[in-house]
């Protein structure tokens, strides 16, 4: 079992991408974007994914729809929709995302953007 105080370890995340937990059938993810910076427009087939926003502001894009979204809000982004978020704040946007069944390998952390680009380039 893993009990966390999620919220305060999201607050204290620096990096873009941080799994924190992985199960058989989900993952727990920590991710931190700049100011101007997004996540980048993509695709999960056959994996959803739940965002939960803790600090700052972002524009969602998922599917046709668009709207701001910021902290105590969730996103459910169905498998195979499309999605991107970008964060429109003065301050790093830090969410907690929930995938099912797990997209990334346990363990992973991605510093930067780029970083986590090139990680799944080479995936």
């Amino acid at each position: 079992m893993i009990a966390e105080d999620i919220i305060q370890l999201a607050r204290e995340n620096e990096d873009f991408r941080r799994e924190v937990a992985t199960a058989e059938q989900s993952q727990v993810v920590l991710m931190t974007i700049p100011p101007g910076g997004e996540i980048g427009e993509e695709v999960h087939g056959g994996i959803d994914q739940i965002l939960l926003f803790v600090e700052g502001e972002a524009e969602a894009l998922v599917g046709d729809e668009k709207r701001r979204v910021g902290p105590d809000e969730l996103v459910l982004v169905p498998g195979g929709t499309r999605h991107n978020f970008v964060n429109t704040g003065k301050w790093p946007l830090r969410l907690v995302t929930v995938y099912t069944p797990p997209e990334h390998d346990p363990g992973t952390v991605h510093r930067t953007k780029d970083e986590a680009d090139a990680a799944e380039h080479d995936h």
